[in-house]
């Protein structure tokens, strides 16, 4: 099976969701989180530094749990519309 590369859109959401993990892990350690939330450290990496963009539900779900976020406000973040984005090709 091919997989279709990402559109910027799609890597936008996973750095946006990268970011909102790492926030909401604070000083906890990614090893303690991994393993509350059942995925390896090297997944939770990997999300964290928007390397898998788009993660599987149940892996985001999981890890949302462990850090007390809801589902809605994961989605909230990561579906916000940019900012400060000039679009392609606006001859500016």
């Amino acid at each position: 099976m091919v997989r279709l590369p990402l559109t910027p859109a799609e890597v936008e959401r996973g750095q946006r969701l990268g970011a909102l993990l790492r926030r909401a892990r604070g000083e906890r350690s990614m090893l303690a989180t991994a393993l509350d939330a059942r995925v390896s450290p090297e997944t939770l990496r990997k999300i964290e530094s928007g390397r898998v963009a788009t993660p599987a539900f149940s892996t985001i779900a999981a890890i949302a749990c462990v850090l007390g976020l809801s589902l809605d406000e994961v989605w909230a973040e990561i579906s916000r519309p940019e900012r400060d984005v000039e679009p392609t090709g606006s001859g500016a």
